[in-house]
Order: structure tokens, then sequence, then C-alpha cells
């Protein structure tokens, strides 16, 4: 649990907007409350009788609810903006806090309209002045500067909190598939190459296990190891979910989509987000022997406020559909500070049909939310179109790359470098690795730092499948305003 939620909340009340309210609630309230936070959330499924409560007690002068999780849609509402007003004038509140607040600019990869009339809270607030805090994993330059112009925060008293969006316990790793006539035989080259390293991580968690262990009975099996397979459609989900824990190897897996009742979301929401989760709490019979390995195979539905600190790896079962989704999922890997992967299986045919799929979703939402969200003007749609065919730009040159640190690439298009030179007023180098290099920018913690490019530059080849003069042709037409993403 973040101490930005800890600490605001001790004194006073603490306003903290939510894009996924039903989602956060499930790890991060129960949290508040294990830590004695009385805290409060008000959404569109909370009971009448039980937000007239909430409600009284905020507006009692002497409110006990610290901290009130509410969703951005609701802070816009009249009766809500009255309330809080008035509690502003009792002179109990504290702080408010904007979660996810790369979705207030059309440039980031979860825009939602509601974000824009956030800018309330500074023109509203001023006497006295109350803190707004803004928090975000992945927001590119031109996102933060968004951020900081449409929520109206004074950029002279601005103070910056940053950690590199490429977390040095990760090793980051891209698998080139080598492109086959059949999709059947494709899927199938993926689904045995996971399970072979999944082998190798068994068995070596196995080994460190038996070494570490107290225990002298060396059948006494380890903690399951989680992880996460993030898929592009809800089918592709339930089918490797079905084929992973019918391998044989000791596997649980689970698919998690938008596709699935909302109780049996919920259900894996908190099984996830639970200290002791273990596979036979995701869908085990009680007594049964503890797996090898719990894996959720998910869409993008299984995103914003799903925590678990203990997730070894994550794996795109294809490229993922933006840059802010790669390392915003793959980030959900090692948050403990222990070792993890982030692995994408890539193929210029994956590229293709993502491409394809981002051209043809008119919705810039993805589809996760649909039309719960306030229309676009065209102009709207085509800088959001725009945006997000940039970001999947990004994707493929990181996936692409055989001669770069992947840290240092996610660095430089997440804006890393350019804010780590302002902050120690040093110009700070582009890192390439070399194969006589002897040192490595990330430690050898990705597959060209750890492998040399060399031998990355021969597993990318035998992925090759279009002749030069197709490949061309091909990009010419899918991307006629960004070749430069496109130069390999």
């Amino acid at each position: 649990m973040s101490s930005c939620r800890l600490l605001p909340p001790l004194e006073k009340v603490f306003a903290f907007n939510c894009p996924l309210l039903l989602v956060m609630a499930v790890d991060q309230v129960a949290a508040l409350e294990a830590y004695g936070i009385p805290v409060a959330t008000i959404n569109g499924t909370t009971p009448l009788p039980e937000r007239k409560a909430i409600i009284e007690d905020l507006l009692s002068g002497h409110p006990k609810t610290r901290l009130l999780y509410v969703t951005p849609e609701f802070c816009c509402t009249e009766t809500f903006r009255r309330n809080l007003i008035r509690i502003h004038a009792q002179g109990e509140l504290n702080r408010v806090a904007i979660d996810e607040a790369h979705c207030i600019s059309e440039w980031g990869h979860d825009f939602r309209p509601a974000y824009k009339e956030l800018s309330w809270f500074r023109k509203t607030f001023t006497s006295p002045l109350v803190p707004i805090t803004a928090l975000t994993a992945t927001a590119t330059p031109k996102v933060r500067d968004d951020v900081v112009k449409l929520l109206g925060l004074d950029r002279t008293s601005i103070k910056w909190f940053h950690t590199p969006s490429a977390r040095p316990n990760i090793h980051y790793e891209v698998r080139y598939i080598e492109g086959i006539e059949e999709d059947d035989d494709e899927e199938e080259k993926r689904v045995q190459d996971l399970l072979q390293w999944l082998d190798f991580v068994r068995n070596r968690h196995h080994t460190r296990h038996n070494r570490d262990s107290c225990s002298t009975d060396t059948n006494v099996k380890p903690p399951p190891i989680s992880g996460i397979v993030y898929v592009p459609l809800r089918s592709v989900a339930d089918e490797l979910a079905r084929i992973l824990s019918c391998s044989g190897r000791d596997i649980h897996a689970i698919a998690y989509h938008a596709g699935l009742p909302a109780s049996e979301r919920k259900r894996i929401q908190n099984m996830w987000a639970s200290k002791d989760t273990t596979a036979d709490d995701m869908n085990q019979q009680n007594g049964a022997p503890r797996p090898a390995f719990s894996i959720v195979v998910a869409t993008n539905a299984f995103g914003m406020g799903i925590d678990n600190p203990h997730v070894r790896f994550v794996v795109h079962w294809t490229p993922p559909r933006s840059f802010e989704g790669l390392v915003q999922e793959s980030g959900r890997a090692g948050r403990d500070g222990r070792a993890a992967v982030s692995i994408i299986y890539y193929n210029r045919n994956e590229r293709d049909r993502v491409f394809e799929r981002l051209k043809k979703d008119e919705n810039p939402h993805g589809g996760r939310a649909g039309n719960r969200y306030a229309p676009q003007s065209a102009n709207s749609k085509a800088r959001s179109l725009q945006a997000r065919v940039e970001s999947f730009g990004k994707v493929i040159a990181f996936c692409e790359a055989t001669n770069r640190c992947r840290h240092q690439i996610i660095k430089e298009f997440s804006g890393d470098l350019e804010l780590e030179n302002i902050m120690s007023s040093q110009t700070t180098d582009q890192a390439s690795c070399s194969s006589s290099s002897s040192s490595s920018p990330c430690d050898f913690a990705c597959d060209v730092c750890k492998y040399g490019p060399e031998k990355i530059s021969r597993q990318k080849k035998d992925m090759l499948k279009f002749t030069a003069q197709l490949e061309a042709a091909v990009m010419a037409a899918m991307l006629p305003g960004y070749e430069s993403f496109w130069s390999f």
C-alpha cells in the first residue's frame, strides 16, 4: 500500500479519484482498513442508505471518514461538488488525489473525458489552497504536459516525484516466433516455447527451494509461482488457460476477461489480491496438492487496480496495443522488489493483426467500458487514434530493436532520460549494447545485454517471413505517416 494513501488521511478528509472504483476497492480499501484508516467509497453501486450515511458523516463538521474513494464521473455531479465545497468550508478537506492521471490526456492510452472536468478542484479550492496530487505510472512527456495544463496546476510550485518506467529488477525479453502459414502451427509453436520456459523456471525454483529450505524433506513443494499471460481476445484467454492447465506440467491457469460474470471476476480479483493467494484459492478443491504455477490468462480487462506483489512473470502473447500498456502490464511483475521477467512473443504476422484491430477500433477506450463515457468529437477521435498509432509504433520499435538495451529504450520512450537530465543537470548518454562491451546499462537485465546483439539479430532473422520488397510494401500501406517508427 502506497504511503500517498496512508499519510494524507491521518487528519481531515482525503478525496481520492479512481477510474475503476469497483476494481480499486478490492484490495486498496481492505488494506487501508487494516491500517485502521476509516475509508468510504461512493459509486453507482453504493446502496442509497449507505451513501446517505457517508454523506452525513462527511458533512458533520467532524467526520470520521478520512479517505473517500470516488470516480471522476461522480466528481462531475453538482451534488458531490456542493457537498465537497461545504466540507472545504468547514476546514475538513485535506487533499485531493487523482489516480491514473494519464487518463486526462487524449495522447494517453486510457483517455477518459470526465478527467478533463477535474480542473474544477484547482479552480474552486484556492482559499485555503488544497494540495492536489496526480499519480500515474505511464506518462510520456506529452502526457505529463497535458496533466499539468488540463488540471490547472501551477508549474512553478509543482513537486515532481519520479521512479524509472523500466524497473531494474525486471528482465525484459522479446521472443521472436517464426511466421508460419497456418495460424494453428504458429500458436502451437508459442505454446511449446512457453511450456519449455516454464519447465526451466520450475526446475530452478525447486532447486533453490530445496537448497534454502530448513526441511530435509525434498518432497515438500515450494509455493506456486504466480504469473500473468496477457492475450488479445477472450477466446484466446479461455483456450490458453485450458491448454496450460491440461499440459501435465502442474500448472493451474484461470481465464479472466470482461465476458465473465461480474461475480466471477470479483472472486478472481479478491483471490489474486490476497497476500495468501494460492492456486487452491484460484478454483482448486480444498486439500488438493499445490501446483507449481498459478497463472491468470487475461485480456487487458485485468488492468488498473489489480495488485499482487509476488508476480514473478508477465507474458504478452502478442505485441501490446500501446507502449504505455507494455510498461504498465509488465510492471505488474516483481512489485515486491525481487527478480521478475517480462516476455513479449513477437512476429510480424501478429504485428499486422494487432495493427488491423487498432485501425478498426473506433472506440478509443478499447471497448472495456464502451459507451459509458461521454461521446468524443471527430477531431478528438482522430487525435486519439493518432496517439494510439504512435504508441503502438513504439511497441514495434521496442520489439524490433536488436542492438540497444531494452531498459534504455523504455526510458527514452517514457521521457525518463529527459527527466534524469533535468533532475541531475547532466547529460545522459543513450546506451547501446555491443558484443565487445564488458558492462551493461541494465546490469544484463534484458535479452540484448545478456545474450548480445548478434544472437538476438539471428533470432529475429529466423522470424522473418516476408521478402524485403513485400515487407516494404506492407509497411508503406500500413503507416504512411509514421515511417520513422517502422524503419529497422
